[in-house]
């Protein structure tokens, strides 16, 4: 089979080694921006992504309880749950783009597949992070529960849209600033820039699902804020609980009306 945007994705989602998954990601990126690798889509993306097979999966009951102090095991678990957060990130990039890529055309895949490029670069940066602390990813258990959204989802992209940016990635410009000054209270600037960095970037990210929802929803004939509420009910399994980052939200293009009336 030739290859096309589509077989390249689906092989970064099946590459299980970390460093391999981001390589090929920035690869692939790369290549299709400077056109080498055509849009195509061929082949369609697999099921479940590759994980490195030190990653211990359990159910989210089963994860040990974190705690908030600045003890050397504290901030390993902290920033082991964020490096797990941004590797599963882009592989919830990558399959937007394979599953979704054809339906929403050539804006929609540039702007997630720089989602997938940016998701890449913090997911190294905090891999180097954990490595300064003598720890890697993989030495703590993890849970699926962000992927269970894309499986939750991955019959629509307006659903997909409205749970992973609108929702999920939302909260992290909830929770980012907290925790940003919790580690610059520890004196840990480097992991601070880290931080910085990745709620400057997901802005753009929130941004551009809920651009691209709203899209969806006119091609559709639908309010996107009903259409928002009923697809944030029928597919994201928890609650939208306060407080939030109104200002970040708001610069992401979600209105406190929208979400403060099912929070």
């Amino acid at each position: 089979m030739a290859e096309d945007l589509s077989t390249s994705l689906r092989a970064a989602l099946l590459t299980g080694d970390a460093r391999g998954k981001v390589m090929a990601t920035r690869s692939l990126v790369r290549r299709w921006r400077s056109g080498e690798l055509a849009t195509g889509f061929s082949i369609a993306m697999p099921d479940h992504p590759a994980w490195p097979d030190r990653v211990k999966v359990l159910p989210p009951s089963q994860m040990p309880k974190r705690c908030k102090g600045g003890s050397a095991r504290n901030r390993i678990a902290l920033w082991h749950s964020l490096a797990h957060i941004e590797f599963v990130a882009i592989d919830l990039a990558l399959d937007i783009v394979g599953r979704f890529g054809k339906e929403m055309g050539e804006e929609f895949i540039a702007d997630f597949l720089r989602v997938a490029a940016d998701e890449a670069m913090h997911f190294a940066l905090i891999d180097r992070h954990l490595a300064t602390m003598g720890a890697a990813y993989g030495d703590l258990p993890v849970h699926a529960g962000l992927w269970h959204s894309a499986e939750e989802t991955a019959h629509d992209v307006g659903a997909r849209l409205a749970v992973v940016p609108m929702v999920l990635e939302a909260r992290g410009l909830d929770v980012t600033p907290a925790t940003l000054e919790r580690v610059r209270g520890q004196g840990d600037s480097r992991g601070a820039k880290i931080l910085q960095r990745i709620l400057d970037d997901e802005i753009r990210h929130v941004a551009a699902g809920a651009r691209h929802f709203e899209r969806f929803c006119r091609i559709h004939g639908k309010t996107p804020e009903n259409h928002w509420k009923l697809m944030v009910k029928q597919h994201f399994r928890g609650s939208l609980k306060p407080p939030f980052n109104d200002s970040a939200r708001l610069a992401a293009g979600l209105s406190r009306d929208l979400y403060g009336s099912i929070a």
